[in-house]
């Protein structure tokens, strides 16, 4: 490290520079300096060499030893601190705007009211960042910056970390603002019994759900998708509390229950994480096992399976006797190979879900 630094066209010295003036007109050695000081010679060559910051103590000794004031060998060390930090800030912004370049701006500006700043890259960087309460965009960089990735972690690109530890975060930040009591497991199996009972009630679901679970200790969010973040859902511990958060990626009725109930599995076997599109492993197994099974129940679907009658009537019949949305029963199908996903005729079973956010 240098003694002084340029930034900006000014320019501030460290006390090590003015300190080895000092020396260097005593005639003295460094050594016998050092020794006249009441410090090592390490510590004063690493002093004049900017290596080491000025302490009160040495700012004490030196107004003792030359006559000056410790405010002035304070004050020049706060100056060179302020001028190093406004460089390393800058480079800090270099950095963000390159984390920045994978976004789209709208997202935050149309889902949760950040102003519009067209073309003012750099203020937009900076509204992100508070909105999201960081220090730096490229904290998102980093992998399980917040919860574990599972199975898919090196699969994914550097831009989808970043958007999916964001939207964890934006998860985390509205979570970390609503009061719950403790998390419990038996209350939370009675309110996913409760929740099962919802998928039908396409208008009303979600506040009912959240209420339901927020009774138990586990705070449920939902957030619009932010594009290329290649993420399903997430859970994640906050304290007593649990967070689970899907996003409306998977707008369809049938992948967003699957989805809901898949993060559920996971917060029900303890294991908490970012789930991606794709994963596989034993886990991530455990977890579609329990969402298959929770929304369809498996003797009921084998039994419907044996008939091998897949109409519009049908599977709304067997929707009905199971008291479930038919679009789940069709999920199933579809996924499972029994019905074509190009079946036109039966697209009138899907119901599309639209999130609205607010911060």
């Amino acid at each position: 490290m240098s003694n002084y630094i340029e930034y900006n066209d000014s320019i501030a010295f460290h006390p090590g520079y003015y300190i080895k003036e000092i020396v260097d007109e005593s005639g003295l050695t460094q050594a016998d300096f050092a020794k006249r000081l009441g410090t090592t010679p390490k510590n004063l060559s690493l002093l004049i060499r900017g290596e080491q910051s000025l302490s009160i103590d040495i700012a004490m000794k030196l107004s003792r030893m030359i006559g000056t004031s410790v405010s002035y060998w304070l004050n020049l060390q706060n100056r060179y601190d302020t001028l190093v930090a406004e460089f390393k800030s800058e480079e800090e912004l270099a950095e963000e705007r390159e984390v920045f370049a994978y976004l789209d701006y709208k997202y935050f500006r149309d889902n949760f009211g950040l102003p519009d700043l067209p073309r003012k890259i750099d203020e937009q960087i900076k509204h992100v960042r508070e909105f999201l309460n960081v220090a730096t965009l490229s904290v998102f960089k980093n992998r399980d910056m917040a919860v574990s990735f599972k199975s898919a972690s090196d699969k994914i690109k550097e831009s989808n970390t970043i958007k999916a530890n964001m939207m964890v975060q934006i998860a985390i930040n509205k979570a970390l603002t609503i009061d719950a009591p403790k998390y419990n497991k038996s209350k939370f199996e009675k309110a996913i019994i409760y929740a099962l009972s919802l998928t039908k009630n396409h208008k009303d679901f979600y506040p009912l759900i959240r209420k339901a679970f927020l009774d138990a200790g586990v705070i449920f969010v939902i957030l619009p998708n932010l594009s290329g973040s290649k993420i399903n859902g997430a859970t994640k511990k906050l304290g007593d509390n649990v967070m689970l958060m899907v996003n409306d990626r998977r707008l369809y009725s049938d992948t967003f229950w699957f989805t809901l109930f898949h993060e559920i599995g996971h917060i029900i076997n303890g294991d908490y994480g970012i789930s991606f599109e794709k994963e596989t492993g034993e886990r991530e197994d455990a977890a579609d096992k329990y969402a298959e099974d929770a929304l369809i129940a498996p003797d009921k679907y084998e039994e419907f399976i044996r008939r091998n009658e897949f109409s519009i009537v049908s599977i709304k019949r067997f929707a009905e006797s199971i008291n479930r949305d038919p679009g789940i029963v069709l999920g199933r199908l579809q996924n499972d190979g029994l019905v074509d996903y190009n079946d036109w005729r039966l697209q009138a079973l899907k119901h599309q879900y639209k999130v609205i956010a607010t911060s």
